[in-house]
């Protein structure tokens, strides 16, 4: 049985790594991901500004990231987290998204 590895701990819990390997890969989306960057979406630049560097709790964070045919706004490959930050540009778009 393999042992679980500690990432982190946020608050007196313990956060383990959960490490995804061999993510689908669309190298087709690599140029929308400057552009995505560029445009600097308040809310995402506030988080990033928090995260960036493992600020936050030593957890390493991508920004832009591809997965499959998608780009998420940021993922943590050792827990294999996708966080999306929408704007209002989703609003109404549930189905979509």
């Amino acid at each position: 049985m393999l042992e679980k590895q500690i990432l982190t701990q946020i608050d007196g819990v313990i956060i383990y790594r959960n490490f995804v390997e061999h993510l689908p890969y669309n190298p087709h989306l690599k140029p929308l991901i400057k552009e995505k960057r560029k445009l600097g979406i308040l809310s995402e630049v506030l988080f990033w500004k928090q995260v960036r560097n493992k600020n936050f709790h030593n957890i390493d964070f991508d920004r832009q990231r591809i997965i499959g045919n998608y780009i998420v706004d940021f993922y943590v490959k050792t827990l294999g987290l996708v966080v999306e930050i929408d704007g209002i540009s989703h609003d109404f778009k549930q189905d979509y998204d």
